[in-house]
């Protein structure tokens, strides 16, 4: 280095600051890839479960509690089972496929249904002139589901029925009925909570429980969620877009969960059904009686005045 010009100095000057400069940059790359890691991390956020394989095949013992309650009942808390997740599969059994082809029932393949715009779930269904779907909720229920089976059974006619996961886990045997009888299985949820009031994770977790729950009991695996009472907070969406789930509301409701008497589930039904309507009723969450009963007049007038039933 020569003396008294100062570029010595210069050279040394730069040289510390690409070091310097350098080990920011370091810093600034090792902080992004942390960032990222945890942003993929699968505990924060929903996660659909490893492999079918993996799953249980056969039924499980659940927590001994009585069926869901409808809109305004209370539910005791239960005991959950131990979350097992695996992806949802579109798969409809044997028995369900040969079930479709009954004369009561839409006889050719279902069309393809509409994309729906993300959050918004299905309210109808697109089938031809005059067809229908009936979509029961919140059993399996040991006294009313096996009563609306044999009604359903006498007419020919499927159905969807909505399950919530614990009541799935109490009765087995009972959900097992209603997939050997070729109906369609929809997730209602594990609890039947109110979605509305719980957090994005809270969620997320009543939907996983749900399918685990189902799965256990059936064997079969939801391809469509409902959310209990009608609410869809965000994050119903954003996991049923992630878990291949399609939401599934409803366009007619006889408010049979608060037993407005036989007549007026009827009336009700039969002066609000139109080509592509989605009927709600219900075989759990309380006294069904009122159901089953209006179901054996209004299920035979609709059949009568042309309609055919299909699944969602």
């Amino acid at each position: 280095m020569r003396g008294g010009d100062g570029r010595g100095s210069s050279v040394v000057s730069r040289r510390v600051l690409l070091a310097a400069g350098g080990a920011v940059l370091l810093t600034s790359t090792a902080a992004a890839v942390a960032a990222d890691a945890r942003a993929h991390d699968p505990g924060t956020r929903p996660r659909p479960a490893p492999n079918v394989a993996a799953d249980r095949a056969g039924g499980t013992s659940g927590p001994r509690a009585s069926t869901s309650s409808g809109p305004g009942e209370a539910r005791a808390p239960a005991s959950r089972p131990a979350r097992q997740h695996s992806a949802p599969a579109q798969e409809r059994s044997a028995s369900a496929r040969q079930h479709q082809g009954s004369a009561r029932s839409a006889t050719r393949a279902p069309r393809p249904q509409p994309r729906l715009p993300y959050g918004e779930p299905m309210t109808t269904v697109e089938d031809g002139p005059k067809v229908v779907a009936l979509t029961i909720d919140d059993g399996p229920s040991p006294m009313y589901t096996p009563q609306i089976l044999r009604i359903l059974h006498r007419y020919g006619v499927i159905a969807s029925f909505s399950m919530v996961g614990r009541n799935a886990a109490t009765y087995p045997g009972v959900a097992r009925e209603v997939v050997a009888a070729g109906h369609m299985i929809v997730n209602h949820t594990w609890n039947h909570y109110n979605l509305g009031y719980m957090s994005a994770a809270g969620v997320w977790d009543e939907i996983a429980q749900g399918t685990d729950a189902i799965h256990a009991a059936t064997g079969e695996r939801p391809g469509m969620f409902r959310a209990p009472y009608g609410v869809w907070p965000p994050a119903v969406f954003s996991y049923c877009a992630q878990a291949g789930l399609t939401p599934l509301a409803w366009s007619v409701d006889p408010r049979d969960w608060s037993r407005p008497g036989v007549r007026a589930i009827v009336r009700t039904i039969v002066s609000d059904t139109r080509t592509g309507s989605v009927i709600l009723e219900h075989d759990g969450g309380g006294n069904r009686s009122q159901t089953v009963a209006a179901l054996k007049l209004w299920l035979p007038r609709l059949l009568d005045a042309g309609y055919r039933f299909t699944t969602p």
